[in-house]
């Protein structure tokens, strides 16, 4: 059976092809109501569809936007994934989503297989500065924008969190609670010094204490970022003769290790131990006992970061002006201490 062409749709509606593609695209002229039931009549008869490879090879430009993220399995990034699809649905638009697994070649592969298909655009969620991806993006002249992150070496639109404020009011509330200090549980040896959340919010952390007059000195403690190494390291950490009184997590997901591991311990949170995380991922009201942590709009950061990525955003101008930073809030639940 011969392939349905949109010459024969515009045959039997009565029009052109470019009429045709108009219907198909939206735009960009409008076409008289009447007409446009024809169009639609007639690619329902004939079961036409469009070829959006021809499309993309015509416009240069496909219905798609790239998604990168560190890890899709982490809750804080599955839940992002999720808001930036909504979001390119309304407008239109599906998402292509790779995982980088914290690794650089990884990540520059994502952005050239993506860029190479002709996306609209490409959302970047970066684990740390990439000098590698920060040359595949010159080199592609491509829309990028960075989002929950703006690594250093990357300089792009960005979508951001306030980060080391969010953390810094963990902490406080922690300390507001009588407790001597507060851990920290952070990132891992190779996590980024610069241009990574975790490191933002060990930070916030690290300001906190300051701030308070409370030493920082060993209590800060490294653990990848999911809760079954966290698990691992808190059983270590909680078991050991010097268990701090609080705990701020720089990731739910660790938060909710440490919980798992203190109730192996049989330690009761938050009667002799405090627990904070960051990211309110919805399962974090789930947990026993519910996790205060530090959230954030993401479906606002996602519809901005997808907003900016297909519209004429801001290009060129000053690091304030190409990036838009939101602020983050205190969710307090039963793990801090409060009823």
């Amino acid at each position: 059976m011969a392939k349905v062409t949109r010459d024969d749709v515009a045959r039997l509606a009565g029009t052109s092809t470019a009429v045709v593609s108009y219907v198909i695209n939206n735009g960009p002229r409008p076409v008289a109501p009447a007409t446009r039931e024809r169009v639609l009549a007639a690619i329902k008869e004939l079961g036409y569809r469009p070829d959006r490879v021809a499309q993309a090879m015509a416009s240069r430009r496909t219905d798609l936007i790239g998604l990168i993220v560190p890890d899709a399995r982490q809750p804080f990034f599955a839940e992002m994934a999720h808001a930036v699809e909504q979001a390119a649905a309304e407008r239109g638009k599906m998402v292509l989503v790779g995982n980088s697994d914290y690794l650089d070649d990884r990540e520059v592969h994502y952005l050239r297989a993506f860029l190479g298909m002709r996306v609209s655009g490409l959302i970047l969620i970066s684990q740390g500065p990439s000098e590698n991806a920060a040359a595949e993006i010159e080199a592609w002249d491509a829309r990028v924008v960075l989002l929950h992150e703006r690594p250093e070496a990357i300089d792009d639109v960005a979508v951001v969190l306030d980060d080391i404020g969010g953390a810094q009011l963990a902490v406080r509330h922690l300390l507001e609670h009588g407790h001597p200090y507060v851990a920290c549980l952070g990132g891992t040896e190779i996590t980024p010094t610069v241009g990574d959340p975790v490191t933002d919010h060990v930070e916030g952390w690290r300001r906190a204490m300051q701030e308070a007059g409370r030493s920082t000195e060993g209590r800060l403690f490294h653990a990848p970022y999911n809760r079954y190494d966290a698990y691992r390291v808190a059983l270590d950490l909680l078991a050991g003769p010097d268990r701090p009184p609080a705990i701020f997590c720089a990731t739910d997901d660790q938060a909710f290790g440490v919980l798992r591991a203190a109730r192996e311990l049989r330690i009761d949170v938050p009667g002799e131990l405090a627990v904070a995380g960051f990211d309110d991922v919805k399962e974090a009201g789930l947990t026993d006992p519910p996790l205060t942590t530090v959230g954030s709009d993401r479906p606002a950061m996602a519809r901005a970061a997808v907003d900016l990525v297909l519209d004429d955003g801001v290009r060129g101008g000053s690091r304030r002006e190409r990036v838009k930073q939101f602020p983050s809030a205190l969710v307090i639940r039963r793990s801090c201490g409060c009823a």
